[in-house]
């Protein structure tokens, strides 16, 4: 068979979109055209797929049907599965969807390789074929995970933690870096744990040091802080080193000690008010994004009105929040019933949100009248969009400019607030 297209869908979390950029930067080496699309056809079409939650396997499978039927129609010559669905029900999906030529696991980059029947370039182990806007990217500095979390299956596919050393994530950053990349997003399923493995104590602090030393790298963002066991040692990085933003993204899930208990998250809600404090204190002006879980098996009443408390009384600069999803053999699902009903989990999620768009609105409108550094991602419409240190891309809000000769993609510029939204900021540059 001829290939001379590779189309790789990358479906879910961003650490899925690093492994979709180290293969992709494989068939760039050989010579092969590689699009990431999820809208266009190939000789071959790779889907990287998701296994978290219900949403997420059915976004997954829906991609992979619609592939089976353009595959049908010979628009596609073969057609592979890989990543965390493929990984957790590779047998189901072979039986059910026997179009899919193979399907593999997601730490099986090497075997599509030697699948798809191109050399793999062992002197680019480093490089990646970067999917992101050029100037920032993600940096996947461990794999898997120790906790014991109810409600979450990852640690079944992805295994138990394990840590990228330094000198290689070093060496990735280098590489991004000598590409354009600005921005570096530290990613894992938990950054607090990263080093414990490979050197008895946490590193990130580290890390982040070694980073800030790549020319070129000017913000290094933090995400996915497991709040137990948190390496408190980073903060006065935070605090001193310019290029470490200002912005932790803490998972907390839940804020009453019955249903941190229920979860298995090994804290209290008195630990988590005294660790978001001495975050705060430590770092005056952080950032802190977090992200909750409703409708858990046991959440009664009195355990939202807790969450709901808790909400109103931390003000978070960023908050998400998911309603439960029964994942099979979770330690929830294996031990407790799915009894609170959709409608319930839905309209509890939803209040929540209710209450962090007031806040929101209020944080956001006390930024009017300030200058800020402001990262330029794009241009839409009547304006170029970007983001200050204290915004994520994708989750966060941005900063509206309006068209502006003076204004470039991907550079930096001396931002001054003149109104807000809910989430977004209206701005306009300072010209010295």
């Amino acid at each position: 068979m001829s290939i001379k297209t590779v189309n790789v869908i990358t479906l879910g979390c961003s650490k899925n979109l690093v492994d979709s950029e180290h293969l992709m930067s494989q068939f760039d080496a050989n010579g092969l055209d590689v699009v990431h699309d999820s809208e266009q056809m190939a000789d071959v079409v790779i889907i990287n797929t998701c296994g978290f939650i219900l949403d997420a396997k059915t976004e997954s499978v829906n991609m992979i049907l619609e592939c089976v039927e353009a595959k049908k129609s010979k628009q596609i010559k073969k057609l592979y599965v890989m990543g965390c669905l493929s990984e957790r029900y590779r047998e189901e999906l072979a039986a059910e969807i026997p179009e899919v030529d193979h399907f593999f696991g997601k730490f099986e980059l090497d075997k599509i390789i030697e699948e798809i029947g191109i050399h793999k370039r062992k002197d680019l182990l480093f490089d990646r074929h970067i999917t992101t806007p050029n100037h920032f990217a993600y940096l996947k500095i461990s794999e898997g995970c120790n906790r014991k979390c109810s409600f979450c299956a990852i640690p079944q596919f992805t295994g138990k933690h394990k840590s990228v050393p330094i000198e290689s994530l070093v060496a990735e950053a280098s590489m991004l870096a000598n590409k354009g990349v600005k921005e570096i997003l530290l990613i894992a399923q938990d950054l607090s744990s990263y080093g414990y493995d490979l050197y008895k104590e946490s590193r990130l602090e580290q890390l982040i040091t070694a980073i800030s030393k790549v020319k070129g790298i000017e913000w290094i963002r933090l995400h996915y802080m497991y709040p137990t066991n948190f390496p408190l040692n980073i903060l006065k990085v935070i605090r001193e080193n310019p290029k470490a933003c200002k912005y932790i993204d803490i998972p907390l899930q839940h804020a009453s000690d019955n249903m941190l208990d229920i979860m298995r998250r090994s804290t209290t809600a008195a630990k988590t008010r005294e660790l978001i404090q001495k975050i705060r204190t430590e770092v005056p002006g952080i950032t802190l994004r977090t992200t909750l879980l409703v409708g858990h098996p046991g959440e009664t009443e009195e355990d939202f009105n807790e969450l709901k408390s808790f909400v109103q009384e931390m003000k978070f600069d960023k908050l998400g929040v998911f309603p439960y999803s029964h994942e099979e053999k979770t330690f929830a699902a294996l031990n407790y019933s799915d009894d609170i009903p959709e409608e319930v989990k839905q309209e509890r999620a939803d209040e929540i949100m209710d209450l962090q768009q007031q806040i929101s609105e209020k944080l956001t409108a006390q930024k009017v009248g300030e200058n800020l550094k402001v990262l330029i991602d794009r241009e839409e419409g009547d304006y170029f969009i970007g983001r200050t240190e204290f915004d994520s891309p994708e989750v966060d809000g941005e900063v509206l400019l309006s068209i502006d000769e003076d204004i470039q993609i991907g550079k930096f510029y001396d931002v001054k607030v003149t109104g807000s939204f809910m989430y977004d900021l209206n701005g306009e540059l300072v010209k010295n």
